[in-house]
Formats: C-alpha cells, structure tokens, sequence
C-alpha cells in the first residue's frame, strides 16, 4: 500500500542569495562592494557633519568673548554697544568659517581641542588683564585720594579757629624770623654750644636778609661779596656793571679771582657781561688801567672806559656809585662815605629804580671808549699830545 506523500519543503531552498538558488538581479545590485547604500535614505548615504554644531557654537563663543575682552581692554573708550557689535561679528564668523571648511574627524576633533585650550588660556589671560587692570586702577584711585588728603592735611592752613587751639602736629608754625632761626638752629645743632649759637646767629641773618627781599629791597653794612656772586651764578639774560676809581684796588684781590672765574662762566652759558670803568680824570689813563681792559677782555668781558670830566653836563647830573643790574631785575650797589670808603651793600629789586639805572649805563656806555680807542688814548697821554684837564 503506498502512502500519499506530503509536499516537503526544498531544503534548498534559502535565503535570497543562497546556494543553489538564483539570485535576483536587485539583490546582486544591492550587494555590489562599493556601491552606496540605499537601504535607508533610498539614495547615496549622506557623510555625517565632522564638527557638531553644538561645538561650532561654543567655538564661535569662544571667539566672541576673546574679541569683547581685547576691545574692552585695548579700547575701553569705544563703549559697550561697539565692544559687543565686534564680539558678535567675530562669533558669526568662527562659526561660518567652520561651516564652510570641512576637516576630517580626526584633525578636526585635534584642531578644535586646540582651539578650545587656546581660547581657553586666552581668555584666562584676558581675565587675568583685566583683573590687573582693576587691581591697579583701584590702586591710583586709593593713591590719589591719599595724597590728596595728605596735602589736605599738611600743606592747607587750618582755618582759624574761634578759640586759641594748640598747634596741629607735625605743622611748624613760625611766629618770628627769631623762632625760624632757632628752629634751624636746633635741627642743625652741631652739639657744641658755641656751634649751636654760631647757627643760630648766622640763620637769624640770612633769613633776616630773605624777609627784607619781600619787599624788594635788601641791605647788609659793608661790602657783600656773597651776593655778587651768587647774582652772578643766578643771571640768565644779562650782566651790566660800573666800577669806580674806588674799587680799583679789588681788582687784585682773591674776591675778585673768583668774581671773574664766576663771570666767565655765565659767558660760556650764554650771559653777556658788560664792565664800564669811570674815572674821575684823566690822569687815571695809564698802562695798569689797559692792562685791567685787557685781561677782562681775554675772558670775553666787553669792556669801555669813560672820563666823568669829559662826558656832556647832561650825563654828569646822575649818580656815580658802583652798581650791577643783573637780568635787568635786580641792582646791586655799594655806597661810599666821605672818605671813599665802602660802607653799605643794597639789592633793590623796585622796577622804577632798576629802569633808572639802566637808563643811566646805556648813556655811560655810549659815551665811553672801546678798548682800541683807550690803547690809542693813553699812548697820546704818555706822549703829552692829549689835551686834558689838569686841574
């Protein structure tokens, strides 16, 4: 008896694709190595984006606060609205630059860590300017109000008081050209008691001198020769002296060495020095007169010489003592007695009496003679060819 059979599945059969089955053409495209795959998108499958946008925007971040900080730093003064317009261009464009650029992942994943730790030390370091920045801005600030207040404190004068207070602190309060000696005196005490009085003596003279020139007008008896050449060491503009038949002798003393080394000196640093020499006759013109003319000449003094006797009436009504004005500012001038004997030296600094003594050596200087006709002058005295007033 046969049996009916039950149709068996062909165990040949598989999977498309399998051995021993035909393989449909579309599956052999599909499986084709190389070909793009179509599986998902029905079409090439697309290369996937290398930098992440969420990293393009922290990168273009980045970027925009490193920009704000140098704005704000370099050109503080362009104001908030010009710092953050520039911060937000520069972040716009980090981030267009990385659209448009495409890097493998790799490098770009390198590229953005670096990017990423630079501008991540860079805006430390702008924040570490900045905090600088305030941290010594803070400190003028506190400086300047400082010594704002102590200036304050020191240098303004308290206002009066309605009732008698002590002196404030550390303010030295002079009453008297005494009481500012003495305090002198005791800072600068040598410790041996003749030393100390000896400052305290010499203090109470110079300051004594210095209050009388507020008044524009000083004297002291006998002959100052510390003023000469002080004034002198103090002249900027010009140096404009007489001398008399009275000083003659000084000319050959050791005051007067110096004087002249003190008057070379301001010629080297562009003072001009102008001596007259004014005699009382003509018998003063002699070879130690020319000699004098002379050697004042060699340290590039202009020197003239004027015989009283013989110069207009109108130029023999002014005085005829000793004086140098120095700058134009300030005479300084000897007074004689009877006896031509130098018993008081004044600076007077008063702008009418200074414009008078000007006024007066500008007509003795144009009356006077240069130093070639003096040569040629006492030739003709020696001579006797010169007719002068012997009387």
């Amino acid at each position: 008896m046969s049996t009916a059979q039950t149709p068996q599945p062909d165990d040949t059969a598989g999977p498309p694709g399998a051995v021993g089955t035909p393989e449909h053409p579309a599956d052999r495209t599909a499986k084709t190595p190389g070909a793009p795959d179509t599986t998902r998108s029905g079409g090439p499958a697309e290369r996937p984006d290398p930098v992440p946008w969420q990293r393009r925007l922290l990168v273009g971040l980045l970027a925009g606060l490193l920009a704000w900080g140098l704005a704000a730093l370099l050109s503080p003064e362009d104001g908030a609205a010009r710092q953050l317009g520039a911060a937000a261009l520069v972040a716009v464009a980090a981030v267009a630059v990385q659209h448009l650029v495409p890097v493998p992942d790799r490098l770009a994943e390198e590229r953005a860590r670096r990017a990423e730790s630079l501008l991540a030390e860079t805006a430390a370091t702008v924040r570490g300017g900045l905090r600088r920045y305030d941290e010594l801005h803070h400190g003028l600030t506190r400086h300047t109000e400082d010594m704002k207040q102590l200036v304050e404190t020191r240098l303004v004068p308290p206002p009066r008081p309605a009732e008698p207070e002590p002196p404030a602190p550390n303010l030295v309060r002079i009453g008297s050209v005494s009481d500012l000696a003495a305090n002198f005196a005791e800072v600068l005490s040598p410790g041996l008691p003749i030393l100390s009085t000896f400052v305290r003596l010499e203090m109470q003279r110079v300051v004594g001198h210095l209050s009388d020139l507020t008044t524009l007008t000083a004297e002291c008896p006998g002959e100052n020769h510390d003023w000469m050449l002080t004034l002198t060491r103090a002249a900027e503009k010009s140096i404009c002296a007489t001398s008399t038949s009275v000083d003659r002798t000084f000319w050959n003393s050791e005051p007067a060495s110096r004087y002249l080394h003190a008057q070379a000196e301001a010629i080297e640093q562009g003072v001009p020095v102008r001596r007259l020499f004014l005699l009382e006759s003509a018998r003063e013109l002699d070879d130690r007169l020319l000699r004098l003319c002379e050697e004042q000449e060699v340290l590039h003094i202009e020197v003239r010489v004027a015989v009283l006797p013989e110069l207009p009436p109108h130029l023999l009504r002014g005085t005829t003592n000793d004086f140098i004005v120095y700058d134009e500012a300030v005479s300084f001038e000897i007074d004689q007695d009877l006896r031509d004997v130098n018993i008081r030296t004044r600076l007077i600094a008063r702008q009418d009496h200074v414009h008078d003594r000007m006024k007066r050596f500008r007509e003795l200087w144009e009356a006077g003679m240069s130093l070639r006709e003096l040569e040629v002058r006492v030739d003709d005295e020696e001579d006797g060819t010169w007719m002068v007033d012997r009387g």
